[in-house]
């Protein structure tokens, strides 16, 4: 089993950047697929980012060209670089993790971290 847990968020404003990073407890965080999810009120869950064992990687349309999914194995975290940031990105970014490895489906994620709050300013 693993657990996470997501740091970063905050405010910041249209066209800036910001990282939120998730970091994870437990021996085989090799061994899972991660994503990076987000909510908007009301809303069910948006694929962001994923990232597999091996490295592959995937983004929502919304995330091509400005966001960048990373993992660091030796410290069990993974990061997601947000650049160009706009107000129709304020939402709750959630980790995830998928022992069934790399996905872009939500129902693939058993594991999910609490959430960190990103929002943009116009």
């Amino acid at each position: 089993q693993v657990q996470l847990v997501e740091s970063g968020g905050g405010l910041v404003q249209a066209g800036g950047s910001l990282r939120v990073s998730c970091a994870a407890t437990g021996r085989t965080f090799g061994s899972y697929g991660m994503a990076w999810f987000r909510q908007f009120p009301g809303k069910q869950r948006e694929l962001v980012a994923a990232i597999g064992r091996g490295g592959t990687t995937g983004y929502g349309d919304s995330a091509k060209g400005r966001f960048t999914i990373s993992r660091d194995f030796a410290k069990s975290t993974m990061d997601l670089q947000m650049n160009s940031l706009k107000p129709e990105d304020t939402a709750n970014y959630y980790c995830a993790a998928s022992r069934t490895g790399y996905s872009m489906a939500s129902r693939d994620y058993a594991y999910w971290g609490q959430g960190t709050q990103v929002t943009v300013s116009s």
